[in-house]
C-alpha cells in the first residue's frame, strides 16, 4: 500500500477514523458484518477463516460463514523491536500484511514503513496455528528484505507464491521501480542469496508502445494466484489513501512462467503499460484495491478494500465469488 506525500487529510482522517472504531472493537470483542480494513488477506483453519489488515500490530478478525466477522486483537501484543529499532518513524502501525499455510507452520508477511519514503522493511513471523484462543506467540525472524533511499525500489505490499515445483518466492513493491519478485528460502525467512529481484510490473517504461509511460510510478500491491496453468498477477493501479478522493481500481496479467512476463487480454507486458481491469469503483465504494484471491471449498473469491460512499470514505471489506470467462480471465462482480 503506497503511502506518499500525496496523501490528503480528508482520506487519512476516514482511514484512521476507521481504524479508531475497529480498535474500540477489539476491546469489546464484537462482530461485525462489514469490517473496516485496509489491505485485507485471509486463510482458513479447519471450520475458521482469519483475516488480516492493515492495522497497529496487525489487525485480525475470524469468521465461521465470511459474512459476519470477530473482531480480535493484533497480532503482535507490541511492535517488531528490531523494525522500530531500523525504520525511522515507524511505531507499530502496521501495513499490508499477507498469510499463507507453508510446511506445518502459518507465515505472517508484514510491511513497515512510513508515509512517502522507501525506507521500508518486510518482516516475517510464523505460528502452527491461527487460532487466538492458543497460547502459542507468533514467533518473529525480523526482516525478509529491507529498502533503503537509495534502492529504487519499496519493500512493502507482499505476497508470498509457491511455484510448480514447490520454490517459494516472494512479489511485493510500491511506486518506485515498480513490482519486484524474489526467491526466498525455504523456510521463507530470508531472500535466496545471490539475491535476484525480477521486475514484472512497471509504468514506466522506455521505447515505443501504445500506452504512454507515466511520469509516477502508481503500481503497488501485487498479489498472485495459480489457475488452469497460469500464474495471475493482480496489482492496484493509481492512488489509495485519499479516501472518496483515491481512484484505485485492480488490473491482471497472466504468465505461464512464476516470473513471467505476465501480459494482459489483449498481449501487452505489464512491464509496458498493459493490465486488463478487474474491479474499479462503483455505486458502493469508490477505489477498490490493494486485493486478494483465494480457492476456498471449490469455490474462487476476490477481496480488497473499498472506501465507502456511504459513510464519508471509511475503508471496508470488498468480498466477492470470482468467476472465469472462456479464454480464462476472472470476472468480478461490482454488484
Amino acid at each position: 500500500m503506497k503511502r506518499t506525500l500525496f496523501i490528503g487529510m480528508l482520506g487519512l482522517s476516514a482511514l484512521m477514523s476507521g481504524y479508531a472504531q475497529q480498535g474500540e472493537g477489539v476491546r469489546k470483542g464484537r462482530i461485525v458484518r462489514e469490517p473496516l480494513v485496509h489491505d485485507p488477506v485471509m486463510a482458513k483453519e479447519g471450520d475458521t477463516y482469519y483475516l488480516y489488515s492493515t492495522g497497529h500490530n496487525v489487525s485480525s478478525f475470524s469468521s465461521k460463514d465470511l459474512s459476519e466477522w470477530t473482531i480480535r486483537h493484533g497480532v503482535f501484543s507490541a511492535p517488531p523491536q528490531w523494525a522500530v529499532d531500523s525504520i525511522k518513524g515507524y511505531e507499530g502501525h502496521t501495513w499490508a500484511p499477507d498469510i499463507i499455510y507453508y510446511k506445518g507452520n502459518y507465515h505472517l508477511f508484514y510491511s513497515c514503513s512510513t508515509f512517502g519514503k522507501n525506507t521500508s522493511a518486510i518482516g516475517h513471523a510464523y505460528r502452527k496455528t491461527l487460532n487466538p484462543d492458543s497460547d502459542e506467540p507468533w514467533t518473529d525472524t525480523g526482516a525478509v528484505i529491507v529498502s533503503h533511499s537509495h534502492d529504487n525500489f519499496n519493500a512493502i505490499d507482499p505476497n508470498i507464491v509457491i511455484d510448480e515445483e514447490g520454490n517459494p518466492w516472494m512479489t511485493f513493491g510500491s511506486f518506485w521501480g515498480g513490482i519486484q519478485l524474489v526467491r526466498l528460502t525455504e523456510d521463507l525467512t530470508s531472500t535466496l542469496k545471490p539475491e535476484k529481484l525480477y521486475t514484472i510490473c512497471t509504468r514506466q517504461f522506455e521505447g515505443a508502445s501504445d500506452v504512454p509511460s507515466r511520469s509516477v510510478n502508481s503500481v503497488e500491491a501485487p498479489f498472485i494466484f495459480k489457475h488452469g496453468g497460469y500464474y495471475y498477477l493482480f496489482v492496484s493501479y493509481d492512488f489509495c489513501c485519499r479516501g472518496l478522493k483515491s481512484d484505485y481500481k485492480v488490473v491482471v496479467g497472466r504468465s505461464t512462467r512464476v516470473t513471467g512476463p505476465y501480459v494482459d487480454k489483449d498481449g501487452r507486458e505489464l512491464t509496458r503499460g498493459g493490465g486488463s481491469l478487474v474491479v474499479d469503483s462503483n455505486d458502493e465504494f469508490v477505489a477498490i484495491g490493494h486485493s486478494a484471491a483465494y480457492h476456498f471449498d471449490g469455490k474462487d473469491y476476490f477481496m480488497a478494500h473499498g472506501y465507502s460512499l456511504s459513510e464519508d470514505g471509511v475503508s471496508k471489506l470488498f468480498f466477492r465469488e470470482m468467476t472465469w470467462d472462456e479464454e480464462g480471465w476472472p470476472l468480478v462482480s461490482a454488484e
